[in-house]
């Protein structure tokens, strides 16, 4: 579904662990399952489903096949039908299309106002059948500032007309019909949204159950108005005098919505007046008029309840002033309308994917392959990875061999299957309309927090605070030694899990490009990125080579490896520190401040319960009610609602005081159309790489100083939290996940950057003198 913000072209509207050996017993079965309970909030807690079966609709909905009826968070649409004496030639027979608005959002009248874009309906019927023209029920002024537009809130039919030809014959019991609708639905912001939806009519029996519906939007038609009307030109003026309105009706004061669109400025105000019988009054012309009608239709709605409105045909004297020119579109809205004209155009619905060819294939295995190898070097990973290594140390011989063999491919497996099952996730919940890309489950506050409790965990048992051995019956304790197979299986598992929080670079092109793929090759992508994460320990695993050389290069099993173990745990204490403030950017510092606290308890639970002695249960069970009761007075902090949890955005990057801008696509184009180039930086608190970029070239003193005297605009979309505006941009841009960086200018097509970004690149894509 497109999704882009429309501006009007005069003023624009808002719119727009177990980790190996050395690490206490059956580590690995324990924290895989706070992984996996984590994981079940993950997706429904950052997931917004976009397009879902409505309430008549079948599940063939999510799949792809067309239903009567979808919702969507702002408008439920149904395709209706009325047939009462059946479908024959000569029997009435109407269709259409019913809106179901969500509270504050409205869809357009054909001429839509200030801004917007009127629902168009593209019919598939039999042959033998011809759909009319939408029957416009009379639409109401909506006034957003100082625009005014026409259209529709709560709930409106649009009923169409069809003709039955008199040799047309029935070749079923049911008369199929397919629709393919768009609409713009609007807030403040604004969303094109589609559906393709069908319906099965019966051809023999009465289809009434929408009669009431088609009765009250034939009510709300306007009435043909009878009598002497005339319209004059005089300067940006346009004079009206409309007669035979109902007696019941003078005195009292009209509106008058042309049906032409930008002709009349309707958001001016129009002095009117009562003649007798006969209601004039004074629109002015539109600034940015783009016809000169020599006749003018106009409706009048009833300013009394129950009365019908009327229309009116007025013959326009005198001379038009000359048309505006048409002011500049931007190339990206000019392209998103071109888009939704030539999906409208289209009689059948568009693939959800479609295959491509083996060398761009190859190219994004390649990517994803390389990005995995990297996250292997992200310091939440690089415990996993060097603590895995130095088991090797303590194998030799010809079993050694082969158990690190099975070992390898074991935690090879629990790594790819970790990748593939993310990414299925993913593209499941995308076909289905959710709004979210690669590092969702990042964009909750519980996740964060989750992750952070789970490194800390394991960060203390590095450290040596407790073994998990001390809590656990010796039966389980004693897993991991004689299943080693399973244990390093459920190693890979876990180094998928906490190396979500890095993302690498090299990932986004590949993972952007996977999510438009056919699901077999998108997964693809997704294994090969697990793969490459594997790759270094599959190697030394498989090659004997490889792992003889490395057992000879590291020091004979002793002291020191406890001394490395425990030296493993800073990177983790470091990853904690950055998920802390991860979660500060998402919801305050009362949110950090909490999790700081929480941590604080969690750890004191885990040295309790591995004291000795007698005292054990006590200082256990004072630490455990210590954690519950500030997680009951605490924990609401970690996840504040929306509104209340600041804006990583508004406080880091606050104009005045960095030159950076909150992004929105309104504003990213309205700075377009005044001829000014754009930089945008699409980044999270989460995001490894946007935080290196953002402390390196996009801190540049000579960079910033360049791009503020040639007039670039500095954006930063800030995807911390899940947001559907900039999870549409993405896909829009072909990705799935940031560190994104985007160049604007006037006339040009949007250049995308590298994720790993560099001085020179911004001032190439910015016609900025090098340094």
């Amino acid at each position: 579904m497109l999704h882009t913000t429309l501006f009007d072209r005069r003023r624009p509207e808002r719119q727009a662990l177990r980790l190996g050996t050395g690490l206490g017993p059956h580590l690995s079965a324990s924290l895989c399952a706070l992984v996996a309970l984590s994981g079940l909030f993950a997706a429904p807690a950052s997931a917004q489903l976009e397009l879902r079966p409505g309430p008549h609709s079948s599940s063939r909905a999510l799949s792809g096949a067309a239903s009567a009826s979808v919702t969507t968070p702002r408008v439920t649409a149904e395709l209706v039908a009325l047939a009462p004496q059946g479908v024959g030639p000569g029997q009435p027979l109407w269709l259409g299309l019913s809106l179901r608005h969500q509270p504050g959002w409205h869809t357009y009248w054909k001429n839509p106002g200030d801004s917007g874009l009127p629902t168009q309906l593209s019919w598939q019927l039999p042959a033998g059948l011809s759909a009319g023209e939408i029957d416009w029920p009379v639409p109401h002024k909506i006034r957003i500032g100082q625009l005014a537009n026409l259209g529709y809130e709560n709930t409106v039919l649009l009923p169409v007309p069809v003709q039955v030809s008199r040799d047309w014959r029935a070749t079923g019991d049911t008369l199929p019909v397919r629709l393919h609708a768009q609409w713009l639905v609007c807030r403040e912001e604004c969303i094109p949204e589609q559906a393709d939806l069908a319906l099965d009519v019966p051809v023999a029996g009465s289809t009434a159950a929408q009669a009431p519906a088609f009765a009250a939007a034939r009510a709300a038609q306007p009435q043909a108005l009878k009598g002497e009307h005339s319209a004059r030109v005089a300067g940006q003026t346009l004079s009206l005098r409309i007669a035979g309105l109902p007696a019941a009706w003078r005195g009292q004061a009209l509106e008058l919505f042309p049906e032409d669109a930008e002709v009349l400025d309707i958001a001016a105000p129009s002095p009117a007046r009562w003649d007798g019988a006969v209601w004039t009054t004074e629109v002015p012309l539109s600034a940015q008029r783009s016809s000169s009608p020599g006749q003018l239709t106009v409706v009048l709605p009833s300013p009394q309840a129950g009365s019908p409105a009327y229309r009116a045909q007025l013959s326009v004297q005198g001379e038009w002033p000359p048309v505006a020119a048409p002011s500049a579109v931007s190339p990206a809205l000019s392209a998103a309308l071109a888009a939704n004209q030539a999906t409208a155009a289209r009689p059948e619905p568009l693939p959800a994917s479609t295959p491509v060819g083996p060398l761009a294939w190859a190219l994004a295995l390649l990517g994803a392959l390389v990005g995995g190898l990297v996250l292997n070097l992200m310091p939440c990973v690089f415990p996993v990875l060097a603590i895995k290594l130095l088991g090797f140390s303590r194998h030799s011989g010809a079993d050694g061999a082969r158990a690190l063999r099975l070992q390898g491919l074991a935690y090879t497996t629990g790594v790819v299957l970790s990748f593939a099952a993310l990414g299925g996730l993913m593209l499941a919940l995308r076909a289905g309309g959710a709004q979210l890309g690669w590092g969702f489950q990042l964009q909750s506050p519980w996740v964060v927090a989750g992750l952070a409790a789970l490194f800390t965990v394991i960060g203390l048992n590095l450290a040596g605070v407790f073994e998990f051995g001390h809590w656990l019956p010796s039966r389980v304790a004693s897993a991991q030694a004689r299943h080693p197979v399973a244990d390093a299986a459920w190693s890979g598992v876990l180094a998928v899990a906490i190396a979500s929080p890095c993302t690498a670079p090299f990932m986004g092109a590949s993972l952007g490009f996977a999510v438009a793929l056919p699901a077999l090759q998108a997964l693809a992508i997704f294994v090969a990125l697990g793969l490459g994460m594997a790759l270094p320990y599959l190697a030394v695993a498989l090659l004997p080579g490889l792992s003889d050389g490395l057992a000879r290069r590291l020091p004979k099993p002793g002291a020191w490896m406890q001394t490395f173990r425990q030296l493993m745990a800073f990177p983790m204490f470091g990853t904690v520190a950055w998920l802390v403030w991860v979660l500060g950017q998402q919801s305050g510092i009362d949110g950090a401040g909490s999790l700081l606290a929480l941590l604080v308890a969690l750890s004191a639970l885990a040295w309790a319960l591995s004291r000795p002695g007698a005292g054990r249960l006590g200082l256990s069970a004072v630490s455990a009610a210590l954690l519950l009761w500030l997680g009951w007075a605490l924990g609401p902090n970690l996840n504040p609602p929306p509104e209340a949890a600041p804006s990583a955005a508004r406080n880091a990057d606050a104009p005045a005081a960095s030159g950076w801008a909150p992004w929105s696509e309104a504003r990213a184009q309205a700075l377009v159309a005044e001829g000014r180039p754009v930089f945008i930086d699409f980044t999270a608190a989460w995001c490894v790489t946007c935080q290196v970029n953002k402390r390196g070239t996009l801190a540049n003193a000579a960079l910033l100083k360049d791009m503020a005297d040639q007039r670039v605009a500095l954006l930063r979309a800030d995807w911390t939290r899940q947001d559907p505006a900039i999870t549409q941009a993405l896909k829009a841009l072909g990705r799935s996940g940031v560190p994104v960086y985007v160049v604007l200018r006037p006339g040009q097509a949007p250049v995308v950057l590298s994720e790993l970004l560099s001085v020179a690149e911004v001032r190439q894509a910015l016609a900025l003198p090098p340094t």
